[in-house]
């Protein structure tokens, strides 16, 4: 369970990156499309995207929406069933976040603060979900450390 905590622990960790990335993109696409006389208002909203790079905000929205949400509630279930400290405290940490995540992300369309937090927050969530996957990982090196100490040694010159 340790190794599945750890791989959705850094899976978050990769789509909270491609979050950045993806709206990074859209962001740099609509600017172009803007600078070169394209213009964004409701209409644009009808049919195909006017400027390819809006892939970039389909992408960060069903990404936030659905993907990393369903990871959080999975890696909360598991880190009952990992035999480590703090493990539920990280992985409840990490669902919290993104639940608080997605809310910003809802409601900073109506109130532009709220974007700004939005990105504050995905770093917070960024760093708790690679804080989780670290105590995990932490944990098996002093446990083969602890375990290694306490095998029985061999005397020096004694035959093996």
């Amino acid at each position: 369970m340790r190794i599945a905590y750890r791989i959705f622990s850094f899976a978050i960790c990769a789509l909270v990156a491609l979050q950045a990335a993806s709206h990074a993109w859209a962001s740099a696409g609509l600017s172009l499309y803007i600078a070169e006389g394209g213009v964004v208002d409701a209409s644009a909203q009808e049919g195909p995207p006017p400027f390819a790079e809006a892939l970039g905000f389909m992408i960060h929205g069903m990404n936030g929406m659905f993907v990393i949400p369903t990871l959080a509630i999975l890696l909360f279930i598991i880190s009952f069933f990992v035999k480590a400290p703090r493990a539920v405290a990280f992985a409840g940490g990490v669902l919290a976040l993104v639940a608080l995540q997605v809310t910003l992300g809802l409601f900073g369309h109506g109130i532009p603060l709220l974007g700004f937090l939005h990105g504050v927050n995905a770093l917070l969530l960024f760093t708790t979900a690679l804080l989780a996957a670290l105590n995990v990982s932490k944990r098996r090196v002093e446990e083969a450390a602890a375990a290694a100490a306490s095998a029985p040694s061999v005397p020096a010159g004694a035959a093996v």
